[in-house]
């Protein structure tokens, strides 16, 4: 069995806040970063939820991470379990607002960032399924905007990572 990471952005849905305020804010994405190895972005941009609604992504995304080919991804997810403080541990969910088309002027801006700890996964050995996270106002750190529900399934994969750890 190949090892992979399988990360879905499902939906998201936004809390009252300088988003929803915000009309300029219309068509939303979702970029899904892990290190420096990945950045994979939700295809279509969706306008802006509104009230209690949410909008559907259902976007998925497999990682591959097995030795053969992405030894560098490997070895990434090996400092993870190994290195109680490296900051890095987290898949990054990163909430972007796509300017609509009559204003390309605008620029992409990052709205909303929001994290699963893969250590986190492998301490609880579980893994994360249609979960609701926070995002947090990429301005204001402490202020929740809304939630994205993800799957990150990678507690297969970082267990046998943390398996060839102990035979190193």
């Amino acid at each position: 069995e190949v090892e992979k990471i399988r990360i879905k952005i499902a939906s998201l849905g936004l809390t009252e806040s300088r988003i929803t305020a915000d009309e300029t804010i219309q068509q939303l994405f979702v970029e899904c970063r892990l290190n420096n190895f990945l950045a994979e972005e939700t295809p279509l941009s969706l306008p802006k939820p509104t009230g209690s609604q949410r909008i559907h992504y259902n976007y998925s995304t497999v990682i591959n991470v097995d030795k053969e080919d992405n030894h560098e991804k490997r070895e990434y997810l090996k400092s993870i379990l190994l290195k109680p403080d490296l900051p890095a541990d987290s898949l990054k969910f990163t909430v972007v607002s796509d300017p609509p088309e009559d204003e390309q002027d605008l620029e992409c801006e990052d709205i909303g960032f929001a994290y699963v700890s893969l250590k986190e996964i492998f301490q609880k050995q579980r893994d994360i399924i249609e979960q609701d996270i926070d995002v947090f106002d990429s301005q204001d750190a402490s202020a929740i905007i809304g939630k994205l529900t993800v799957t990150v399934e990678a507690l297969n994969a970082l267990r046998s990572v943390h398996e060839e750890c102990k035979n190193d």
